[in-house]
C-alpha cells in the first residue's frame, strides 16, 4: 500500500492514461438523471465492457459496465486493490476538484485504506456491527419511523424525501453507534449538507468529524451497548483518529444509500401499476420493490474505484498502472450477458459491490431492516399514497454515481398521531 499522502497540484492540460482511446464519454449530463440505461447500452454499444470515461476537469478514468469484469476486478484485489494513493493523475488533480470526497486520499480508516491495513481495520468494525441485534434495529426503525410520520400525517402533504427517507437512516444508525436522539437530528442535518455538496459542505465534514470525536471520549468513558464501545473494546490498538474515522465511514456509508433504497422504492410502489396495485394488499410487494431496485435503480450507480497494481487487460483494453477504475455497478446488473431473459438473479446483484472491499454483510443487514421496516410504517399509517406530480416530472439526483430522488411530493388522507391514537 502506498501510505504516503499525493501532493496534488495543477495541470493545464490533464493528458488520457495511455491506452485510453480518443472519445471518451464525459461522466456527466441529464442522461444520468432521465434514463442512465440509456446511457449505458449507448456505452456497450460504441465501447464495450470496459468505457474510456472524462471526470470533471477532464481527468480520465475506465467506467467498468460488464457484470463479469466488475466481478473480476472486485474479486482480485492484489491486481485491482482499492489504493487511491497508486493513482496516476494525482499531479493533475487540484485541492477543490468536485469528487475528491468520493474518490478520498489514503486515510487510516475502513473506506480508504487497502491491503493489510484496510483487513485490520475489517477485524475491528465488522464484529462491532456483527453484534448489532436485529430485532433491536428494527425496534429502533419502527420508533423513529412513527415519530417522522407523526410529523407530518395531519397535513395530507409531505416531501417524503425530505420528511422522512433522508432522515430515518441516519437517526437509526445515530442510536447503534451510541448518540442519543438529539445529537442524531443534528447529524441527520450535517450528512444532508454534506451530501448536498454545497458552500456548506467543508464546515458539515468538521462538525460530522467533531460529533465521532466526542462520542469516541464519552464512549471511552462510560461505555454502552453499542457499536462504539464495541469497537473501543477490540483488543488491537487503534488511534482516535482510526475510531473516528471509521464511525464517520459506517454513519456516512449506510444513511444516503439507505435513504435512497427507501426513497428509490416507494417512487417504484408509487408509479409501477403493478406495484401500486398491490400496495394495499400486504407487504410481500415491499420485499419485491425492494429487490427490483437494488436491480434496476440502485443508490450506488457508480463506485470508486480501483487503481491496478501494474499494467494489465480487462475486456478488450490495455489498462495502464494506476489508472482509475470505476465500478459501474448499476450498468452491471443489467448485463444483457446476464440478464438475458430480463429477469433478476435473486441475490446475485452488485448493488453492494463484491470481494474484499465489499459492503459488509451485517452493514447490509441492518440498511435492509431499516429500510423495509420504514417503508412497512410509511404504508401502514398512510395506506393511501399518491403522488402529487406526474412521474415523469420527478427530479432525480444530478450525479452518476449516485442513484436518488431530490424530492417525492405526495398526498394522503390526514390521519392521528400515534399519540393521539386511543
Amino acid at each position: 500500500m502506498t501510505t504516503g499522502s499525493p501532493s496534488p497540484g495543477r495541470a493545464p492540460d490533464p493528458v488520457p492514461p495511455a491506452g485510453c482511446p480518443a472519445g471518451a464519454v464525459p461522466l456527466s449530463g441529464p442522461g444520468f438523471q432521465t434514463d442512465p440505461q440509456a446511457v449505458y447500452r449507448a456505452m456497450r454499444r460504441d465501447h464495450g465492457s470496459v468505457v474510456p470515461v472524462e471526470l470533471p476537469g477532464g481527468l480520465p478514468a475506465w467506467l467498468v459496465i460488464g457484470y463479469r469484469e466488475v466481478h473480476q476486478v472486485t474479486s482480485d484485489g492484489e491486481l485491482f486493490p482499492r489504493d487511491v494513493g497508486r493513482w496516476n493523475q494525482w499531479p493533475n488533480v487540484p485541492d477543490d476538484w468536485p469528487l475528491l470526497p468520493m474518490v478520498g486520499r489514503p486515510l487510516p480508516s475502513i473506506y480508504f485504506s487497502a491491503g493489510e491495513e484496510h483487513r485490520r481495520h475489517v477485524r475491528m468494525v465488522v464484529p462491532a456491527l456483527e453484534a448489532v441485534d436485529p430485532f433491536e434495529v428494527r425496534a429502533h426503525a419502527e420508533q423513529l419511523a412513527d415519530r417522522l410520520v407523526d410529523d407530518f400525517c395531519g397535513r395530507g402533504t409531505a416531501d417524503l424525501v425530505a420528511a422522512f427517507c433522508e432522515p430515518l437512516p441516519v437517526l437509526v444508525l445515530a442510536r447503534l453507534v451510541g448518540f442519543p436522539d438529539d445529537e442524531g437530528a443534528d447529524i441527520a442535518r450535517v450528512l444532508k449538507d454534506l451530501a448536498d455538496g454545497g458552500p456548506g459542505a467543508q464546515d458539515a465534514h468538521q462538525r460530522f468529524a467533531g460529533h465521532m470525536a466526542r462520542l469516541v471520549a464519552a464512549k471511552r468513558a462510560e461505555p454502552g451497548d453499542d457499536v462504539t464501545s464495541r469497537m473501543l473494546a477490540f483488543p488491537e490498538e487503534f488511534t482516535d483518529e482510526e475510531y473516528m474515522l471509521d464511525l464517520m465511514a459506517i454513519t456516512a456509508a449506510g444513511h444516503l444509500t439507505t435513504a435512497d433504497w427507501i426513497g428509490n422504492s416507494v417512487r417504484l410502489m408509487l408509479t409501477e401499476d403493478g406495484f401500486a396495485d398491490s400496495m394495499a394488499g400486504g407487504r410481500h410487494s415491499v420485499a419485491e420493490a425492494m429487490t427490483e431496485v437494488l436491480w434496476e435503480d440502485g443508490p450506488t450507480q457508480i463506485l470508486a474505484g480501483r487503481w491496478p497494481a501494474r499494467d494489465t487487460r480487462l475486456g478488450d483494453r490495455r489498462i495502464k498502472a494506476g489508472d482509475m477504475l470505476l465500478l459501474g455497478l448499476g450498468a452491471a446488473n443489467t448485463d444483457p450477458l446476464v440478464r438475458q431473459d430480463g429477469s433478476s438473479g435473486g441475490g446475485a446483484h452488485l448493488a453492494f459491490s463484491h470481494g474484499e472491499y465489499r459492503c459488509p454483510f451485517p452493514a447490509q443487514e441492518i440498511a435492509e431492516i431499516i429500510a423495509r421496516t420504514g417503508i412497512e410504517v410509511l404504508l401502514d399509517r398512510l395506506p393511501d399514497l399518491e403522488l402529487t406530480v406526474k412521474p415523469e416530472e420527478l427530479v432525480r439526483r444530478p450525479s452518476a454515481f449516485l442513484r436518488g430522488s431530490t424530492a417525492l411530493p405526495v398526498r394522503f388522507t390526514p390521519v392521528p398521531t400515534t399519540g393521539d391514537l386511543s
